[in-house]
């Protein structure tokens, strides 16, 4: 197991000598410097420094200006500061440089060492929220977004575009298509990246609710309001606020919300004074929001606002050809956290992947690659390992004619449609249709398929 690591600088050598082995002896790993230089050349030469103590009389430096070199180069790294003749001006100075505690030698070493692991510890803790800062980032990041179709790219293309220019964004797609991951990308990709992303789904709460979770709360200002509430505006302030299923948002919050766009303020329920905002919106919604405006279900003039920047997140049936790579990276994903060893799809498994709509998109998908890799019992995730509506599932069930639509017309659709899932494949196409590869040339031509 690796060992904490420290760096001790002090011209006394039998002192620090001392007190390097009675460090040593606590199971950490010290290396010694007899002057400021050497002690910068140590930390350039082990990076995984947690601790720095060092004298404030040294040969070539004096220990607050070493200090301030150290915190501001390695500013994970913390600092103890020990002296012969401590001052409070000292102590209060290295204090606010920020080292971890200013100690008199002579101290007791039980209360050296206690203040060493408290330090260290420090250390250690901040690295980890450092890692899981990368960690989040990363699950976050446009380069998580899988698939290489053209309408995935298109999609992620704009979505960098806009990220940095602190617009606000409009989310379109169907359920599952993963609206809220390329909310999370634009805002790891902003300048508001170091700052707080907050999601809400309009839709998880009730519509009295909905307005003091935004806006926040007074004491008092309803009944059952017992203390004064933060809402999520106030959350985000500098960051970022995601507004899921907006369409679920009732006309009067519409207004409420528009208001804060418009001038930066809101007031909190049962508040009489405004309260800035510096929020940026993005929003996401499965519906029409433009055809819901002209049947009066939501605000027009909120739409044109939402709307400075729109991106349709294509469905799963528009990029057919991104099954594959995202059923095996759930696949590897759900094999790793259940321990087992699942390395393969038969093909067809993956024939019947490629055919069904998806009509709960991403989300559907891998909710049933985590039910293969459950049920299934050897190296390879077979077709029996899907559940009933996909593995008897055919084209035509997914056809619905509309009550008008014309024999020709279904017939037209369904070429199409069949002709999307094989990728343009003819041969495959004519097969999946039991016609032969003349009468698909045909009927491409005679409906324009080409």
């Amino acid at each position: 197991m690796a060992k904490e690591v420290i760096v001790l600088i002090d011209d006394e050598d039998k002192l620090r000598q001392l007190l390097a082995r009675i460090l040593e002896l606590e199971g950490y790993k010290v290396h010694q410097a007899p002057n400021a230089h050497k002690g910068l050349e140590l930390l350039e030469q082990h990076q995984n420094t947690h601790l720095v103590i060092s004298d404030v009389k040294l040969p070539d430096d004096n220990g607050i200006h070493l200090l301030e070199k150290i915190k501001a180069k390695y500013p994970l790294v913390e600092v103890v500061v020990i002296t012969a003749y401590g001052t409070i001006g000292d102590g209060v100075k290295a204090m606010k440089l920020g080292a971890f505690d200013y100690i008199t030698k002579g101290d007791q070493d039980e209360q050296m060492l206690v203040t060493v692991e408290r330090a260290v510890e420090k250390a250690k803790m901040q690295r980890r929220i450092l890692e899981l800062g990368k960690s989040v980032e990363a699950k976050y990041s446009f380069d998580s977004i899988l698939g290489t179709s053209p309408a995935i790219k298109e999609a992620i293309h704009l979505a960098k575009k806009v990220a940095p220019a602190d617009s606000t964004v409009l989310l379109e797609g169907e359920t599952g298509v993963g609206k809220e991951l390329f909310a999370q990308a634009i805002h790891n990709a902003s300048l508001r990246k170091n700052k707080s992303f907050v999601a809400i789904n309009c839709s998880a709460f009730p519509k009295d609710l909905l307005e003091s979770q935004m806006f926040g709360h007074k004491k008092g200002a309803f009944t059952g309001a017992s203390f004064d509430k933060k809402g999520f505006f106030e959350e985000a302030h500098h960051g970022t606020l995601f507004l899921d299923e907006i369409g679920e948002m009732n006309l009067e919050l519409q207004a409420k919300l528009l208001r804060v766009l418009e001038t930066g303020s809101f007031i909190k329920l049962g508040e009489t004074k405004p309260t800035q905002a510096d929020v940026r919106i993005i929003a996401a919604t499965n519906r029409d929001l433009l055809k819901e405006s002209q049947q009066e279900h939501f605000r027009l003039d909120l739409f044109y606002r939402l709307a400075a920047f729109r991106i349709q997140i294509p469905s799963l049936r528009e990029r057919a050809m991104d099954i594959t790579p995202l059923a095996t990276y759930f696949m590897q994903l759900y094999a790793a956290k259940s321990n087992k060893r699942i390395h393969q799809m038969e093909d067809s498994f993956l024939q019947k992947l490629q055919i069904y709509p998806w009509k709960g998109n991403i989300r559907e998908l891998k909710n049933i690659i985590e039910r293969a890799v459950i049920l299934a019992d050897t190296d390879t995730l077979t077709a029996d390992l899907l559940p009933a509506e996909v593995r008897i599932f055919t084209p035509s069930m997914d056809i619905i004619p509309h009550e008008s639509a014309s024999l020709e017309q279904i017939e037209k659709e369904h070429i199409r449609k069949i002709l999307t899932l094989t990728h343009g494949n003819k041969t495959e196409a004519a097969r999946q249709l039991g016609i032969g590869l003349t009468t698909l040339y045909r009927k491409i031509a005679e409906y324009n398929l080409e």
